[in-house]
């Protein structure tokens, strides 16, 4: 429900049950912290500027916008564009550096340094490199990987020019770009002139400064994650459609339970080939357990998810949770969203904390270093470690056995795939089940789950109501861990609950209402989906003017703004949800820009909206406008909502029998 209770802190069943018993535990959770550490009144709506000494300066007042300026003049507008463009510039560095590692992995595989991982996925590889100017054709494909790793990198450190992937975008959104100077470089380029812009003294123009920002999230989005996405798909293998569980209940009481946990998977892919190895699982056995059961959590788990099938524990509010039930031997960390807290909640019970990245050490945990060049050596190293743990597990914990069953791995490839076959590959049936109406517009529910609001609700609330009202829902992230652990992600939540038209085009493809596509980084997925729907003709010739909508519903990170961002300058208007206000509600002209203007030039725009009714609305709104604007036929609800009867034969000559009758004509050839 929109309206939840004061008492309900997640709206994940299992983890609520969980956090009862934490509370009962006196253990504490950062839902307990939530409540205890209140927000900066001043920070939290971007008044508050701390690029030099001379402040911090608090930039309030009954006229801030007009009146009020630090003590170097810069004005409010100025404060909170600073403020916005260096969490661009962090996010973009997140997913950067995610996209980099990846590239240094297929950089290792190519030239043989490494033999526990390969190229899985040749055709990816080749469809790559045709797209970035790689000559593939009868080449041994370590060469071609080779010269498509050294292309990539040279997408970070490139000074002027454009990054690889800018031409995969329509031509019109391309020009877009252009036009405004926002067309990015490379990658640490852009975040690099991000932070110089930003210092004191520099530019104060809140226009510029958001441009910069726009160009920014752009070498995230057609640059760092879109690479990550596409060298993940090469090692690891292009999604397709699996079938997995999720929920808290995932845990099994008689295996060695291992958590992976973070955002990168090179490591957890090698953990999941060597849990199979026939050693580990004797050696498990000898110390009582039956066998080693993985789960996941946040996106290194929806990366295993997609690919291998393994389950799912939920999203970013569910690590410490996933502790407390006591059943978990090891949790294995990368990077990205991880708490410390998991650290000091794993001292009540019997789990060890791993982290495996030099970028994210944790205090208290022990530090297993990983090295794609002895991948296997390092999970093996780990899985014994945690097999070794078995046998200390104590009776203490929540236990929880629900569980649901989830569809995931959604790629475009699939998603093309499914609409017509190995040769016949088209997003056709798509655009015009658009055209239709059938569906009435498409809405990708993504980004974090958030300890401020009862955690996966509005994720949950939305995505219900979208399906009833024909809306295509397409998720990634913390986002589909929240429609995983509610059972949202399964062919049968179509029949249930889809509205007719949505529902008829699910059946008539075999797909669930809701597609899972991936991790953070795969948010680009959805751009190059968006890309091929434009390219096929019927709708929009740009991204622009599609009838989508982004919503990061419960939003956290300074990822999702950079993603956020990426999007608005690709053409779609994003809405963030959450709690109020909101990071720009001190300037009314920063909000101007990122709405009007941006939607002016970009056909894309970031609005705040915290009312989960109100970000509903809008997103129909903005559908419903786009339709308008393609001239598109007018979205009736109920319109395909006609029962259909399968008839039989003589039905059928009754028909024609009265056909005949009112038109002699008919039938006479």
């Amino acid at each position: 429900e929109v309206k939840m209770s004061k008492g309900i802190k997640s709206a994940d069943p299992s983890a609520e049950k969980i956090i009862d018993w934490s509370i009962s535990e006196k253990i504490e959770t950062c839902f307990d912290r939530v409540e205890a550490m209140k927000p900066c009144p001043i920070g939290e709506t971007g008044a508050c500027c701390k690029m030099c000494y001379m402040g911090p300066c608090r930039l309030v007042g009954k006229n801030a916008e007009e009146e009020v300026k630090g003590i170097c003049g810069a004005s409010l507008p100025t404060v909170v564009a600073r403020n916005l463009v260096r969490m661009i510039a962090a996010g973009t560095a997140s997913h950067g550096d995610h996209g980099r590692d990846m590239v240094f992995t297929l950089e290792a595989v190519a030239k043989g340094e490494t033999k526990d991982f390969q190229v899985k996925d040749v055709r990816k590889l080749y469809r790559i490199a045709g797209i970035i100017g790689v000559e593939f054709e009868g080449r041994p494909v370590n060469d071609v990987a080779l010269d498509v790793a050294n292309k990539f990198l040279e997408d970070f450190g490139r000074q002027r020019g454009e990054t690889n992937y800018v031409k995969r975008a329509p031509q019109k959104t391309q020009e877009r770009w252009k036009k405004w100077g926002i067309v990015p470089r490379g990658i640490d380029r852009e975040i690099a002139e991000a932070m110089d812009r930003t210092t004191m003294g520099m530019d104060s123009d809140p226009d510029s400064l958001l441009s910069h920002g726009l160009r920014t999230a752009l070498a995230n989005g057609w640059g760092g994650s879109m690479i990550s996405t596409d060298v993940s798909d090469t090692l690891f293998g292009t999604p397709g459609p699996v079938k997995a569980e999720a929920s808290m209940g995932i845990f099994k009481e008689d295996e060695v339970n291992i958590v992976i946990h973070g955002h990168e998977p090179s490591l957890a892919e090698t953990i999941v080939d060597i849990a199979c190895d026939p050693e580990m699982l004797s050696y498990a056995q000898s110390k009582g357990a039956k066998g080693i059961n993985l789960g996941g959590l946040c996106c290194t788990s929806n990366e295993v998810l997609m690919r291998r099938g393994i389950p799912t524990a939920g999203g970013f509010t569910n690590q410490e949770l996933a502790i407390l039930t006591g059943l978990v031997e090891a949790m294995v960390v990368d990077v990205q969203c991880i708490m410390p807290a998991i650290v000091e909640v794993s001292k009540k019970f019997h789990t060890k904390v791993i982290t495996t990245s030099e970028k994210a050490k944790i205090p208290g945990a022990q530090h297993i270093q990983f090295d794609e060049h002895r991948a296997r050596d390092i999970a093996r190293e780990i899985i014994r470690l945690a097999i070794d743990n078995f046998p200390n597990r104590k009776a203490k914990g929540s236990r929880v056995t629900q569980k649901y069953s989830v569809i995931a791995g959604f790629s475009h490839e699939y998603i093309e795939y499914m609409q017509g076959g190995r040769w016949r590959a088209s997003f056709r049936p798509l655009n015009d089940a658009i055209m239709a109406g059938r569906i009435r517009g498409i809405a990708a529910v993504v980004g974090c789950d958030n300890p401020r609001v009862p955690a996966t609700g509005i994720h949950k609330y939305l995505v219900t109501e979208f399906i009833k009202n024909d809306v295509l829902v397409v998720t990634t992230g913390c986002g589909s861990q929240a429609c995983g652990v509610a059972g949202f992600l399964t062919p049968e939540m179509a029949l249930e609950n889809a509205g007719q038209g949505l529902r008829e085009v699910c059946e008539a493809i075999g797909i669930p209402p809701i597609l899972h596509m991936g991790a953070c980084v795969d948010n680009t997925r959805i751009l190059t989906v968006a890309t091929a729907m434009a390219a096929e003709g019927g709708l929009s010739d740009e991204i622009g003017n599609m009838p989508a909508v982004g919503i990061a519903p419960e939003w956290m990170t300074e990822k999702a703004i950079s993603i956020g961002c990426y999007f608005a300058a690709s053409g779609v208007p994003v809405i963030f949800g959450g709690r109020p206000p909101s990071p720009i509600a001190a300037s009314q002209e920063v909000i101007r820009i990122m709405s009007d203007v941006w939607y002016e030039r970009f056909r894309g725009c970031l609005i705040f909206e915290p009312d989960p009714e109100k970000i509903f609305s809008r997103t129909l709104e903005f559908i419903d406008n786009a339709r308008a604007f393609l001239k598109l036929r007018k979205y009736e609800p109920g319109r395909f909502g006609e029962e259909r009867v399968l008839m039989d034969m003589a039905a059928r000559r009754e028909i024609e029998k009265a056909e005949r009758a009112a038109k002699p004509h008919i039938g006479i050839y």
